[in-house]
């Protein structure tokens, strides 16, 4: 075979993109969960690709490509045969089996996310590596290496199908078979949100994935050394991007309408949704047909999501579910209705059939339905067997008290999630701070002008000591702040606090939950007042805090029995005053 070096390099590129998707799945899945399962998270998306690599380097590669028969390629421990006849063209064999590695890894990878907070590291690791010896390559035999659904015309051009879906349904099973996560529904069996921690990390992840889609995608073409593939690649990555574009409005919108609000996890999964589902057809879609699909995708992924959270109880933390395994499904039988068609490539590319709605028979669209529910099938049959298999010998989900205490700790004995939350169980507050702590006397750390001796003032005194304790919204306290300290108010204790009053707060919603609104943020003001009208105070509070609407807030008045200034000693009304 004579190589090129455009579609090698082209091939290599996209390799190297896919690759990078673990750092995009790593963030996304970290984000949407609790930081003491952070570290647990990051080393699973490390080793389902460290794992997934020799195993489809010993096994999965010659099962998906080996040309054996329509239902199994072949078994070649190390790639030692002979693959001339299925190499795209140009492109040596390593190229091509280190690009194909990448996408073995990205359907293990989708597993972790609607497993996360409770599966048993060890049964991960597992399950990754049976993903990437058998699972995912029978399949792909059947679609990408010459098998029964390529020979009938069963269109997936870079993996809604093979990739995605395969993922989405060993993480449906996987995870109806580990069950919902302590906490998530409650004794009446409504779901209950439980909040990603980290938005931004969520959000950079996304992006990440977006971006590396276009290899993903676009290198799918394998070559870019004729005028057809250059144009090809051109319509794939327009595709690819409107198709993810149109979900996240679709969504938006959707949410928006829906929750009263725009839901901005819901959001960034759209993107995701999008391109999975475009991922299967981007080759041979108009760009009027992806944008269609985009807005689909965006509208049934929430759906999607609310159905398995709320009807099937299946908990899924990430959505991995409704993003890839519904998403990747949905975008391979909607080519059935918008493919446009193709003809045959130069490398013996079969010619893509038209959809229904551009001229095409029912044809197309039955062949795409039976792959999907072939695979659908074939998988969850394997998967089913391998879970259960992990959870009656080792076990596959953590126990009820490694789960509370976080995986990080429970599986790895990783601390950081948690550094600056507590001290060694060792240290002292003098080890910490130095053996120096209180050696120093007042009197000579702070020069002292005036120590009162007056006597501790009791109720009976003649100074009366009230402390006004407001709480209010976070918004509202630098306008409190001033209107305080327009009216003498010099000093004053903040605190962020959580509560509730009797309304129990405005309902939010996270992915479709309701979330327990109970507890609110809010921002506690201690004011301590004896020359100032307590009166003054309170009027003055209530007329800057005044809304009308529900959350304005409370103010509470409390006797204070004594004042002490720890700094010059001083006690009563003394304390309360400035140095002079």
């Amino acid at each position: 075979m004579e190589f090129s070096s455009v579609n090698t390099i082209w091939v290599l590129l996209g390799a190297a993109l896919v690759f990078f998707m673990q750092a995009g799945f790593s963030l996304c899945e970290a984000g949407f969960t609790r930081a003491k399962n952070t570290g647990n998270i990051l080393m699973k998306n490390l080793m389902d690709f460290c794992i997934g690599t020799p195993c489809f380097w010993l096994v999965g590669f010659g099962v998906m490509f080996g040309t054996g028969t329509a239902l199994f390629g072949w078994f070649d421990p190390m790639i030692m045969k002979d693959y001339s006849s299925v190499l795209p063209d140009g492109v040596p064999l390593w190229a091509y089996a280190i690009f194909q590695t990448v996408f073995c890894a990205t359907s293990a990878t989708i597993v972790s996310g609607s497993m996360a907070e409770r599966t048993k590291f060890s049964a991960y690791c597992i399950y990754s590596a049976a993903i990437s010896l058998l699972i995912y390559p029978i399949s792909g035999h059947w679609i990408w290496g010459g098998g029964w659904l390529s020979e009938l015309g069963f269109h997936d051009f870079a993996g809604s199908t093979t990739v995605h879906m395969v993922g989405g349904v060993c993480a449906c099973i996987g995870a109806a078979i580990l069950g919902p996560r302590i906490g998530k529904y409650g004794k009446d069996g409504k779901p209950r949100a439980i909040l990603g921690h980290n938005m931004t990390a969520a959000a950079l992840g996304v992006f990440i994935l977006w971006f590396c889609w276009f290899g993903f995608n676009g290198a799918s073409t394998v070559g870019m050394d004729s005028d057809s593939q250059v144009t090809r690649a051109g319509l794939v990555f327009f595709n690819t991007n409107l198709a993810a574009a149109c979900a996240c409005v679709a969504t938006l919108i959707f949410t928006w309408v829906r929750y009263g609000k725009p839901d901005v996890s819901m959001t960034y999964n759209a993107a995701l949704a999008g391109l999975v589902g475009i991922t299967a057809g981007c080759d041979t879609v108009s760009p009027v047909g992806a944008a269609i699909m985009g807005l689909i995708f965006g509208i049934v992924m929430v759906l999607a999501v609310e159905f398995f959270d709320k009807v099937a109880k299946i908990d899924d933390p990430v959505g991995a579910i409704s993003v890839h395994g519904v998403c990747g499904a949905l975008g391979t039988i909607l080519l059935g209705f918008f493919s446009t068609g193709g003809v045959a490539e130069a490398d013996g590319t079969l010619p893509v059939m038209q959809g229904l709605f551009y001229g095409g028979g029912f044809k197309f669209l039955g062949v795409q339905l039976l792959g999907v529910v072939s695979v659908i099938v074939y998988v969850g049959i394997v998967i089913t067997i391998v879970f259960q298999i992990l959870k009656h010998t080792i076990g596959l989900r953590a126990s009820a008290e490694d789960e509370i205490a976080g995986l990080d700790i429970s599986e790895h004995g990783l601390l950081s999630a948690h550094a600056g939350f507590a001290m060694e169980p060792d240290t002292t507050a003098a080890d910490y701070y130095g053996e120096t702590m209180g050696d120093v006397p007042v009197s000579k750390a702070v020069k002292v002008e005036n120590v009162s001796t007056k006597p501790v003032v009791t109720k009976e005194g003649t100074d009366k000591f009230t402390k006004v304790e407001i709480v209010c919204k976070e918004a509202k306290f630098e306008s409190l702040k001033n209107a305080m300290m327009q009216i003498g108010i010099t000093g004053m204790t903040v605190s962020h606090v959580m509560g509730c009053g009797i309304q129990k707060g405005k309902p939010e919603y996270y992915r479709g939950v309701p979330v327990e609104t109970n507890l609110l943020p809010k921002v506690q003001v201690d004011i301590v007042v004896s020359k100032v009208p307590v009166r003054s105070v309170i009027e003055t509070a209530k007329k800057v805090l005044y809304t009308g609407h529900i959350g304005d807030g409370k103010i509470f008045v409390y006797d204070v029995e004594n004042v002490v200034k720890v700094r010059t000693g001083e006690e009563g009304f003394d304390a309360l005053q400035d140095v002079e």
